[in-house]
């Protein structure tokens, strides 16, 4: 058996490294490029006459090279828990039609994990989908995972917490560092075989109690490998900066200015602050953002560091931080009474909400409040007499914001800016450090003032870089795949909405938005276009945002929390300078590389936040099995049904397992199931009641039954029940 494991990954290894090398090599340089002893020259060559025979290599002259006739490729890839894998076609050979990704059947991932990249030999095509088999893994996405440790004798063993890595970990006692049985752990593999079962590996780090919320939190910030600690180069940097705030010839004095911070009670770094002044026939706004680009110069290890996490990652349970406390919630936090460094974009509006004039400058405001979205919508909306009287010096200036944010929403809205409706979930934790319940957050007419202001202020500053010429980033939003748009309007049109053949603007969306306003379709439509939509990313192209339908856009607001806008202060404030043509100033790399790094932080970002709430519903929903719930159909697939609870800000599946009243089928054009008997159909953005069947807690599963029908998705009547599932949308410069 080890014979066996032994020839395989030589094989392996062989295979990756001729195709690899793109020249013949001879047993001499295979073993010299492998790494091995002269010892092994016979197992090698055993090996290397094995492939000769069955004519995957090519032999002459000593040297061995690929077949030109072997249908081999490389790529990424995907492996289910199941046991099977789709490999991306990256790098297919150019006479292979290849349509879509390679099939990888139980049993051929020769060793290969999730997201490694790995050579593929084409074994066949069945019902139009070509299949394959690894023949050798090329790099590694991961060596490190998070599993559970289970303890023995002198071995134990750790079972990895994603199902996609295919293989246990066997730990001896003396690298296990103390573990206790059933501990989470971050571990290593110390060695790879192909095919075998069990690794080698030690445990680099014990977790804790995986029941335990914080340490679930731990969980994912190793499984995403984010970056959560500071060296002490970067802190003793930071504990260096001088906290004194001095006017200089550069900057300009707006202290006078009444400017405020508005954020969520919770909210720790305010990197933000507003104000408004009336002009005769229209306002003039103040958005000053915190001035980071004072304290993070390029290139020293603070600015390193910054780049590397590319954004600040905000689980429920806690914040990891881009920038060391000092920064975000100290020198650069816009506190009330306290002179702080920031760079002003100062805009000048008329009374409907066109812009007239800006400017930008760097300046040294003084907050005079620290203001919550509740306390914003005590005054505007409740007119609260209580809190308009605490906040009378405040109470005309908001007054001027609110109408101005509103004008700025309008002429949004007549461009064709679309207003999708993203849900936020809430997750309030109880002292016991458990999760009291996890709920769709309000939005009210503070946020809304907000995200008007610092929209603004973004298009702004993105005008200025591309009339200015200035290398930097802009965050981009390319329209969607038309085939997509078709799609979607097909089914919209088999709904009953009449939407036109045509579409594919930001208008024609806001249409479609505002056709199915206030009915139970509301819901559905809004999931189905998103889903048309495309990732917004980071790109020195001025490409234009489809979303905002703003020809100019960038990311300038959030500094403290964003790599991105630390670039943006860089580069506009050289250009004030006159120094801001060609290449960024000091930045290390060009912008065309930092935009392709920063959008996968982002992701990485997002993922991992995701992944957090998943991990916090299921511990919600683990002691309710049994209960039933009220929630709308979010998925249909041929698997089953995905839900969404409508009191309680959880998502699940129905099984198609579990629908054991009929034989369904699915209809995929119109994302329903149909029974075969019955007739009955299950469609997104149906209502139903559900019941809990079970919690898998280390697969982050929910699964639900069906207990009966409420209402049906194109049912109007029941227009009242679907409204409780709206939600807030997330910040617009977040999201955006």
């Amino acid at each position: 058996m080890v014979r066996h494991h032994q020839e395989a990954r030589f094989e392996s290894e062989i295979l990756g490294r001729l195709y690899t090398a793109e020249i013949p090599l001879s047993a001499p340089e295979l073993l010299a490029a492998l790494g091995l002893s002269k010892n092994h020259r016979q197992e090698v060559l055993g090996v290397l006459d094995d492939l000769c025979r069955r004519k995957v290599l090519s032999c002459k002259r000593d040297t061995f090279a690929l077949r030109k006739s072997v249908e081999v490729f490389a790529g990424p890839i995907s492996v289910n828990p199941k046991g099977f894998g789709f490999v991306a076609f990256a790098e297919a050979p150019a006479d292979l039609e290849i349509d879509q990704d390679v099939f990888i059947p139980p049993g051929m991932l020769g060793g290969s994990a999730h997201s490694d990249r790995v050579l593929v030999l084409l074994t066949g095509r069945r019902q139009g989908r070509f299949e394959g088999r690894v023949l050798a893994v090329l790099s590694r996405a991961t060596t490190r995972l998070v599993g559970v440790y289970m303890a023995g004798g002198h071995t134990g063993l750790v079972t990895p917490e994603d199902a996609r890595f295919p293989y246990n970990l066997i730990i001896r006692k003396e690298d296990s560092r103390g573990a206790k049985n059933g501990d989470a752990v971050l571990a290593e593999v110390t060695s790879f075989a192909a095919g075998q079962r069990n690794l080698d590996g030690v445990i680099l780090e014990v977790l804790g109690n995986p029941k335990d919320i914080q340490v679930q939190t731990e969980m994912v910030i190793r499984k995403f490998d984010l970056p959560h600690l500071f060296t002490q180069e970067v802190t003793a940097q930071v504990e260096g900066l001088d906290p004194g705030v001095k006017m200089s010839a550069s900057r300009t004095d707006l202290r006078r200015v009444v400017h405020v911070t508005i954020d969520g009670e919770t909210a720790r770094d305010f990197d933000d602050a507003v104000a408004i002044e009336p002009l005769k026939n229209g306002f003039r706004l103040y958005v000053s953002i915190a001035d980071v680009s004072h304290y993070v110069r390029p290139q020293t290890p603070v600015d390193v560091e910054a780049y590397q996490r590319g954004t600040s990652v905000y689980f429920p349970t806690r914040v990891i931080p881009m920038l060391p406390e000092r920064l975000s919630n100290n020198l650069c936090s816009l506190v009330p009474g306290e002179d702080r460094y920031t760079f002003t974009a100062v805009l000048d509006f008329d009374e409907h909400g066109n812009r007239l004039a800006k400017r930008f400058m760097k300046s040294i405001i003084r907050s005079r409040h620290r203001l919550t979205y509740t306390i914003v919508k005590q005054i505007l909306t409740d007119q609260d007499a209580t809190v308009r009287s605490q906040y009378g010096d405040m109470v005309a200036d908001l007054e001027r914001m609110g109408r101005l944010a509103l004008s700025l929403e309008n002429q949004r809205g007549k461009r064709g800016s679309i207003g999708f409706e993203l849900p936020e979930p809430l997750v309030v934790l109880g002292e016991d450090n458990t999760v009291q319940t996890i709920k769709r957050s309000e939005r009210n007419q503070a946020h809304k003032l907000i995200e008007e202001f610092m929209l603004a202020a973004n298009e702004a500053v993105a005008e200025a870089l591309e009339e200015g010429r200035i290398d930097s980033l802009y965050r981009i939003h390319e329209a969607p795949d038309p085939l997509k748009v078709a799609e979607f309007t097909e089914f919209a049109q088999s709904m009953g909405l009449k939407v036109d053949d045509d579409g594919g603007s930001p208008k024609w969306f806001g249409k479609v938005l505002a056709m199915a306003a206030s009915t139970p379709q509301e819901y559905i439509i809004s999931n189905l276009l998103l889903r048309t939509m495309q990732q917004a990313r980071y790109s020195p192209l001025n490409l234009g945002h489809f979303g905002l339908a703003a020809t100019h856009y960038t990311h300038f607001t959030s500094p403290i929390r964003r790599y991105p806008d630390l670039m943006v202060h860089r580069a506009l404030a050289a250009s004030l300078q006159k120094k801001g043509k060609g290449k960024l100033a000091g930045e290390p790399v060009s912008s065309e590389e930092a935009g392709g790094f920063l959008s996968k932080r982002e992701r990485v970002a997002v993922e991992a936040d995701r992944e957090m709430v998943e991990r916090l519903q299921v511990h919600f929903m683990a002691d309710k099995i049994d209960e039933t719930f009220e929630a709308i159909i979010s998925g249909v697939t041929a698997f089953g049904l995905f839900v969404e609870l409508t009191e309680v800000f959880v998502n699940g599946a129905v099984p198609i397992t579990e629908m054991r009243d009929d034989y369904y089928e699915l209809e995929q054009g119109r994302h329903r199931l149909i029974g075969q008997r019955s007739k009955t159909v299950y469609q997104i953005g149906d209502l139903v009641r559900v019941r809990l069947t079970s919690v898998e807690i280390p697969r982050r599963r929910i699964n639900f039954s069906v207990e009966e029908k409420l209402a049906r998705a194109t049912d109007l009547a029941q227009a009242a029940p679907v409204k409780r599932c709206k939600a807030r949308k997330k910040r617009a410069t977040d999201s955006l």
